[in-house]
Formats: structure tokens, sequence, C-alpha cells
């Protein structure tokens, strides 16, 4: 059996992290059984999570993972895409995870007390009093490192969220007319936008691409829709 290793679950939704939120759907999407073990990336393999144990391997990067499973597993998602599909859900995953997912993070780590605040919450509680702030402000440190090392994090707040309303924007448009990312049937790929999007609308972490998110019903939908498809214990997403 599949382990995977991620955060605690927070906010009604899968989980806190995208990229495990992204990688839970996929092995529910895939029918593939697993158990899960709540934690903190402090002995993950490469720093991250999420990870699996499976046959004695530990495996990290939820694309890899993706790749892993799918070896293992058989295609049971992706084996009937045409080429130009294919090619769509790349370049949407390259949005989603290489872009707007920064976008998200500059908002949790970077933007307000608040913000920060829920954020730590949500990621740190499980920690003895004592060690919460310290280890948090490190990991934070660590994570406004990365958001300016990807470059987003060099640029003023209206430019950055500018950018996402522009990923925001073209995810809405082609969920405007058809209920996941490629068509009728659900993909991999609406793993990835799932994880991200739901971590946009229903977290309670503010930001202007939040408040233009929630402002189309394509998107507030398809969360709605994924989610009681594939998590039906958690209920309809809560929007705020």
């Amino acid at each position: 059996m599949i382990t995977l290793y991620q955060f605690p679950r927070a906010w009604q939704i899968p989980n806190p992290s995208q990229f495990c939120a992204k990688l839970e759907t996929y092995l529910r999407m895939a029918a593939i059984e697993y158990r899960i073990v709540e934690t903190l990336p402090v002995a993950a393999p490469l720093g991250k999570l999420p990870y699996i144990e499976h046959d004695g391997r530990k495996i990290a990067d939820s694309r890899i993972i993706i790749s892993y499973l799918q070896q293992c597993f058989g295609d049971r998602l992706d084996q009937t895409l045409s080429e130009r599909q294919q090619a769509q859900a790349l370049a949407w995953q390259r949005l989603l995870e290489e872009h707007l997912y920064w976008v998200c993070m500059y908002s949790r780590w970077q933007t307000g007390p608040e913000n920060w605040r829920i954020n730590k919450q949500a990621i740190f509680h499980g920690l003895p009093p004592l060690l919460t702030d310290g280890i948090a402000s490190l990991y934070r440190l660590r994570i406004k490192s990365q958001i300016r090392g990807h470059g987003i994090g060099r640029l003023p707040a209206a430019q950055v969220f500018e950018l996402g309303r522009q990923d925001v924007a073209a995810l809405a448009a082609a969920l405007a007319d058809q209920p996941y990312l490629l068509g009728d049937q659900p993909a991999s790929v609406d793993a990835s936008a799932y994880g991200i999007l739901i971590n946009l609308l229903a977290c309670p972490v503010a930001s202007p691409v939040k408040e233009y998110a929630l402002a189309q019903p394509a998107l507030t939908e398809y969360c709605r829709r994924m989610q009681l498809r594939y998590f039906p214990e958690l209920g309809e997403p809560e929007f705020a």
C-alpha cells in the first residue's frame, strides 16, 4: 500500500498544502489505495511535502510521484488523451504549479500579519507551543527566499496580484463551458487545478486574487464538483 506523508488537514479541504491536496486527489481519482501519515517536512526527502513510501522506497515531488504511480498502477486517467490534450494539460500544469501557486504562496507567507497568523496556525499547530514560533519563523524565511528566487517576490504587490488575476481569468474562461479542464472527463491535470484552486478559494487567507476568483462561478462550481466527487466526507467547500 502507498503511504502518503502530508500536512494535517485544515479548513474543510483536503490539505492546506496545494501539492499535498493535488497528490491525494490524484490517488482518489486513480482509485489507488493509500494511508496517510500526518507530518512536517523536517525529515522529508527534498525537505518538502508530500512524499510517499512504496515497496521500501521514498519518493518525493508530486510530479515524480504521479509518474511513478502511473508506471506501477497504470495510467488510469490520461491514456485516452489526444496529443493536443496532452499539450494543453502540460501548459495548464505549468500555469498552475509554476506561477499561480507562487502568487498564492506570496499571499500566505509575505503579505500581512493576519494572513501569516492564519497560515501558521494551519501548518504548525501540532508543534509544542514553545517551538511553534521559532520553527514557523525559520520556515517562513525559507519560503520567502524561495518566492524571491522565483522572481515574483521581487515585484510590488499590485503587480503580483495582477499577474495572478490573469491566471485566474484564463482558468475561468477554460471552465466556463465544460466541467473539467480538458472537457467532459477529469484528467490528472484536474488534480493539480483542484489542489491549487481550492487552496485559493476556500482557505481564509485574503488577497485581491482570491476576491477576483470568488467572483468567477466557473471556478467555485469546479471546486465544489471536484470536492463532492472525490472528497464527499468533507462536504461542500465553504468559500469566504
